[in-house]
């Protein structure tokens, strides 16, 4: 039997055991890392909770609490969060579909809302006391009363303090007033003609409608479904600058991107994929504040000044972009707040249309540097467009004047007087506490002089009677 020889055993560098071990060492290496990257990760997380919680920084990370506060959350009807739509604030809003979009009650520390929606601190009863005077404040961010600390701080509060403050006064000197009887004697009557009236007799109360973001679409539906069940006895509107940056393609404000995800189920996903990713990095402490360390927790100047901006465009870009585009907006605010006289005149109630201020309305030299500084940020584009666009909005309210002489005033506000301080702007349109204390102390003044808020005397128009 042929016997084959033994083969050799090779030896090889190759088949030691020093060469062997690589081949085994990239998986150990790789569940080293599955383990020790999470456990890293969630050791700095915890390290940077610490840190947080020593330097007393609050749970938003680098959104300041004052932001956080006045950044919408787009809620369903059922409360829960409108999926694919940036709800990373904690000003919710409910999507209504006939204004856009309603506040619901809730309160922080900045700000307090009714179980009516209303920015307000109590309860708002659809029956109307006896001597209760209600006027309503509508209109967007800036009646709102946009980043400011407390309700005490708002226009409306303002204009309700010095409401009561007059009739304080009355009570305490009749005689700087006009009485309630007017004599005979012409002489005498003349005399009495100068003095001031005297505003209506009973507990004013007047009531922050306004919601962030609303143009005048959103505030006619406001007044005709939910605000005149309330018996107004006055209205103030202040507005204009949602209706110049809103497209005309659009009737009111709405839950951004709402029509799309209707329309498109896939972009709907993929926002809401983003928005989870979004989420999650937003509720990250380490995240956070290694972002606190890199970059300013301001938001930029158009999140300052649009509260609703779904495709993020600049201030400039959200101007109309031909004379056409701004002539159909400039229509669409005028047809919106002829219907809103219309049904204020026929339910007898006065109103006051305020164009809001904007800062290209203030002459440069009341600047103060950080208004100059604000100015800077909007650009030349936007600087320069403003005074051109915002003149038809003071011409189209002009003009609703001459068609309804009788139950309203018309106010303008986009070039502000001096009695207005310095710095009046915190961005673009929103007001610092002692601008709105100057701008109330201006509607205050409209309301009392509307002969449908006076106590008119008797016998008072005797003389243009025997005439």
């Amino acid at each position: 039997m042929l016997k084959l020889p033994n083969r050799r055993k090779s030896y090889s560098y190759y088949g030691n055991s020093y060469y062997g071990k690589p081949k085994r060492q990239p998986k150990k290496l790789l569940l080293w890392l599955i383990i020790s990257v999470p456990v890293a990760i969630a050791s700095l997380e915890l390290l940077a909770r610490a840190y947080v919680s020593i330097m007393g920084k609050s749970d938003e990370g680098v959104l300041s609490g004052l932001v956080n506060a006045y950044s919408l959350k787009f809620l369903t009807k059922n409360e829960r969060p409108v999926e694919g739509v940036d709800n990373l604030g904690s000003l919710a809003v409910e999507r209504n579909s006939s204004v856009g979009y309603q506040l619901i009650g809730q309160k922080n520390q900045f700000l307090q809302i009714n179980p009516q929606g209303f920015r307000d601190q109590e309860s708002l009863p659809i029956v109307k006391p006896k001597n209760e005077i209600r006027i309503f404040i509508l209109g967007g961010s800036t009646a709102f009363g946009q980043w400011n600390q407390k309700n005490e701080q708002t226009i409306a509060e303002r204009l309700e303090t010095l409401l009561q403050q007059r009739v304080a006064q009355q009570k305490r000197n009749p005689d700087k007033y006009r009485p309630d009887i007017f004599p005979f004697f012409v002489p005498s009557r003349e005399k009495l003609v100068g003095l001031a009236p005297k505003i209506r007799e009973g507990q004013y109360r007047v009531i922050n409608a306004a919601v962030p973001g609303y143009a005048s679409g959103n505030q006619l539906a406001q007044l005709a479904l939910q605000i005149l069940p309330y018996q107004p006895d006055a209205i103030v509107v202040l507005d204009g600058y949602a209706d110049l940056m809103l497209s005309s393609s659009e009737t009111q404000q709405e839950v951004p991107r709402v029509d799309e995800f209707l329309g498109d189920a896939s972009a709907h996903f993929r926002a809401s994929i983003g928005q989870s990713i979004e989420q999650l990095s937003k509720s990250s402490y380490l995240i956070n504040t290694v972002h606190s360390f890199v970059s300013k927790s301001e938001p930029n100047i158009t999140q300052k000044s649009l509260v609703v901006n779904p495709n993020n465009k600049s201030l400039a870009q959200s101007l109309p972009s031909d004379a056409a585009e701004l002539t159909r907006r400039r229509e669409r605010y005028q047809e919106n707040q002829k219907q809103l006289i219309n049904l204020s005149t026929k339910a007898g109630i006065p109103v006051i249309l305020a164009l809001q201020p904007e800062i290209t309305g203030r002459p440069p030299e009341q600047l103060s540097p950080q208004e100059k500084a604000i100015r800077e940020q909007l650009g030349q584009d936007y600087t320069q467009k403003m005074p051109k666009a915002y003149e038809k909005f003071v011409q189209a309210n002009q003009q609703l004047a001459k068609t309804f002489p009788n139950n309203i005033k018309v106010l303008n506000f986009y070039q502000l007087d001096k009695s207005f301080p310095t710095p009046t702007f915190s961005d673009a349109i929103h007001l610092s506490d002692k601008a709105n204390a100057a701008l109330a102390q201006k509607l205050y003044q409209s309301i009392t002089s509307f002969e449908k808020m006076q106590i008119i005397p008797q016998n008072y128009y005797l003389k243009e009677k025997n005439q």
